[in-house]
């Protein structure tokens, strides 16, 4: 699938342009294997790239405008790269006029060039387009002016892109954009920015991503009141327990002791969070031993932590949880992503996948009167150069 793209794209530059691109770069989305909504609170993430992705082909145009066509929307835009950036109202293009900002920043100087993109990444599926978008165009200008950027600068610049467009993102999905190996999940400490590689050999079972085809609408507002409570119960805890400074100095019974002294939201949620982080830490020992069972039942108790405490999934990724957790052929599942809708990430042992697809998307229409998306996905590299 990914051969046919970068086919369609690299065809579609010589065709707008009238000579072939110069360099060609394929950068992914990303899943989160376990290690939901504890990336603003200094806990540990363990994502993986995956072989969805956006590719772009660049050449340098002699001038000072840069030429940009998204191929998927038919649109397209110029921008001289020497002016400074400004928000516009067509929404794609901030996420690369944010990347152009930050060179800016940083005192990085380019002419300009020809850019084309595709994509096959899921839009709305929670597999972090928009990351991709901002690291594969960061990377392929960094490439084609030999800016000399590190791997790790780029995700840094693609995340501080997105918060000028507007959106209070992690480093999550940047980092495993750019950082991703093939078969490796990265456990990242969103702390510290240390990070270290585990094996993602799922051995017999496939990673199936099933798509609710919702988004709720309480996404927002709801996700900025997590961040919230969750605050309010570190002070508490920290106001009681002077040593710790954050939640994953934290055990379970910090939070259990101090539950008469925090409302009943803010308990949960901080109750979810220490939690969670430990998952984390238990998921990469059960990867590094291949004990995928064990993983499969850290994901059905993150998916309970996250429905039942943190309270940010909804009727329709509960419904597809309960689906898997009947299902003697899937060993684990979660809703993955901010909640309120996107997918749930499911382990299913191979070979019968396509009768799990196939009794999941005929439950779920019946129940809910919404056809189910379901998409493929293997761990696969982070941003790199194609070379054919």
């Amino acid at each position: 699938m990914n051969e046919i793209l970068i086919n369609d794209t690299t065809s579609f530059y010589q065709k707008t342009f009238n000579s072939p691109a110069d360099k060609v770069v394929l950068s992914p989305g990303r899943i989160n294997i376990i290690g939901e909504h504890i990336d603003y609170n200094d806990g540990y993430v363990l994502p993986a790239a995956i072989d969805k992705i956006i590719c772009f082909a660049f050449k340098r145009n002699n001038s000072k405008v840069a030429k940009i066509h998204a191929i998927d929307l038919d649109e397209k835009f110029e921008i001289d790269v020497t002016e400074k950036q400004e928000l516009s109202d067509c929404v794609w293009t901030n996420y690369l006029r944010g990347v152009l900002h930050q060179l800016q920043l940083k005192g990085y100087e380019i002419e300009g060039f020809n850019c084309v993109f595709s994509s096959n990444i899921p839009t709305g599926s929670g597999l972090s387009s928009s990351a991709a978008l901002e690291c594969g165009f960061l990377f392929g200008i960094n490439e084609l002016f030999q800016l000399g950027i590190k791997p790790i600068d780029i995700a840094l610049m693609g995340q501080s892109a997105e918060h000028w467009v507007g959106i209070n993102c992690g480093i999550m999905d940047q980092f495993s954009s750019v950082m991703g190996v093939e078969n490796k999940v990265v456990k990242i400490d969103c702390k510290t920015l240390d990070y270290t590689y585990h094996e993602a050999n799922f051995v017999d079972y496939s990673l199936i991503l099933f798509d609710s085809n919702v988004k709720h609408s309480l996404f927002t507002s709801e996700y900025n009141t997590r961040r919230i409570e969750c605050g309010e119960g570190l002070e508490i805890i920290k106001a009681n327990y002077p040593e710790i400074t954050s939640f994953r100095d934290c055990k379970e019974q910090h939070v259990t002791s101090l539950q008469a002294k925090m409302t009943d939201n803010v308990y949960r949620r901080s109750l979810y969070v220490v939690k969670e982080i430990q998952r984390v830490i238990q998921a990469c020992e059960a990867l590094d031993k291949g004990d995928i069972l064990t993983l499969g039942g850290l994901m059905f108790d993150t998916h309970d932590g996250l429905s039942k405490d943190y309270e940010v999934s909804c009727a329709e990724l509960d419904y597809l949880v309960e689906l898997a957790k009947a299902e003697e052929n899937v060993i684990g599942s979660r809703l993955m992503g901010g909640g309120f809708g996107g997918c749930t990430i499911t382990l299913v042992k191979k070979g019968s996948e396509e009768a799990v697809k196939t009794k999941f998307a005929k439950l779920y229409a019946d129940k809910f009167g919404i056809d189910l998306k379901i998409h493929d996905v293997k761990v696969s590299n982070g941003t790199s150069l194609y070379k054919n």
